[in-house]
């Protein structure tokens, strides 16, 4: 993750993503969380600089891994245009260590203050950061047992033909039945490689797998540090001997080799109150991921339930959307240039995301409630304005069709949970 941020500011993407845009599609619940001023808001992506550093060097630790976790989630927050399945991973990966002692053992924190060396740890610090593994995993498997991905390979036949520039490789990337292993593939390692991780038997060679994966998936797709987290995140799984070897080595070479008696072996027991909290932690993960079948027709067309469900790059949508601006008072209607609000990746987002959708009818309503405008010689100040859109869009290759249609008024729906009765049915 320090890599990660380093690149990410070097990229320029902290102006493009969150000085540039004018409006924030801030999450259902959080919209008070907005944006730093101008180039403070650089200040959190410096801060996470030195908290990650803090974390690899056990300096710190415990504020280090908190001041992580908030400028992370806080940046992530910000606006649900830039979501990705992988930064809701760092969150709660980095809120889990906060919780676990990661400094007793190797960190400028222990060296500093001997007396917290520790030879031992409780089970659950070491077993909750495997759960969370899983849960990515698996989910991501259980996600893929569907009809598009299955028996059509998309998006991942798409996708794949993209890359037919490729050396050597390129023309196989054009091939049906590539596209198809890709997609089984993909679904059979999702589902199973947390089960031969967790066998002392299988887990070397399930590892060089997960290498393979994440190696493959970096090359052909442009998802950033994701696949580099979950390599070196899945060392969790090996046995302590093996992490035992490393420490030792580590300090080798530090001039510094310690015996393991003068390490601590200490219980400290889980607070009730700890307990109580992995109950729930852990009942969360695993039921959010399915809320979806609380909402009626098709997930990937109506995008209820999606975000936070571990569905990772299972959907190909692209969208047209027009806005108008009806003026209820003299029936005119004009329509509305979303490039003069939106950034390009916010415009593409919106259109096929129904919560963004409506959130976009209530910013062009602000705007334009009480404006004056002018059309010819003749000056008309709108009052109450009503935000219509005509809305197409196309799933997994398929061809476009109506998403919304231009009778509703959208800026006067409600923005909430409920099932979004005027999203247009899919046609399969």
């Amino acid at each position: 993750m320090l890599f990660g941020v380093l690149r990410f500011i070097s990229k320029g993407w902290v102006h493009q993503l969150y000085i540039e845009p004018q409006y924030f599609f801030g999450y259902l619940g959080f919209e008070w969380v907005k944006p730093l001023e101008g180039n403070l808001m650089y200040l959190p992506f410096v801060l996470m600089v030195i908290a990650a550093l803090g974390i690899l060097l056990g300096a710190f630790y415990r504020i280090s891994a908190f001041v992580f976790f908030i400028c992370f989630t806080y940046v992530e927050l910000l606006d649900k245009s830039n979501y990705l399945n992988h930064y809701y991973f760092v969150s709660l990966m980095s809120f889990l260590m906060v919780l676990v002692p990661a400094n007793r053992r190797f960190s400028i924190d222990a060296w500093l203050r001997p007396q917290i060396r520790q030879k031992t740890t409780e089970q659950w610090h070491i077993g909750i950061l495997k759960f969370q593994l899983a849960v990515v995993y698996i989910f991501a498997g259980i996600a893929k047992l569907h009809a598009d991905w299955l028996f059509e390979a998309e998006p991942l036949r798409t996708w794949l033909q993209a890359h037919h520039n490729i050396p050597l490789v390129g023309g196989l990337m054009q091939e049906k039945w590539l596209a198809f292993a890709f997609s089984w593939t993909g679904c059979i390692y999702d589902l199973f490689i947390v089960f031969f991780l967790l066998s002392n038997r299988f887990r070397p060679y399930a590892y060089f797998f997960v290498i393979f994966f994440h190696v493959v998936t970096w090359y052909l797709f442009p998802i950033g540090v994701f696949p580099w987290v979950m390599i070196f995140s899945t060392l969790i799984f090996f046995h302590e001997e093996t992490h035992q070897k490393v420490l030792n080595w580590l300090e080798g070479l530090w001039g510094r080799a310690k015996s393991s008696k003068e390490l601590i072996t200490q219980r400290r027991g889980t607070s009730k109150a700890m307990r109580y909290f992995l109950i729930v932690f852990i009942a969360a993960q695993l039921l959010i991921p399915f809320r979806y079948v609380l909402y009626p027709g098709d997930l990937f067309w109506n995008e209820e339930g999606f975000r936070f469900s571990w569905r990772v790059m299972l959907m190909h949508k692209e969208g047209y959307a027009t806005f108008y601006l009806h003026d209820k008072a003299t029936g005119r209607e004009s329509e509305i240039n979303n490039a003069k609000f939106l950034t390009r990746t916010q415009e593409d987002q919106m259109a096929t995301q129904p919560d963004m959708i409506l959130q976009y009818a209530r910013i062009l309503k602000n705007y334009y409630d009480g404006k004056t405008l002018h059309y010819g010689e003749h000056k008309f100040k709108i009052e109450d304005p009503a935000i219509y859109a005509r809305i197409y869009v196309s799933l997994n290759g398929r061809p476009s069709q109506l998403f919304v249609d231009k009778k509703h008024d959208l800026a006067s729906l409600p923005y909430n949970l409920k099932h979004r009765n005027w999203i247009e049915p899919f046609q399969p």
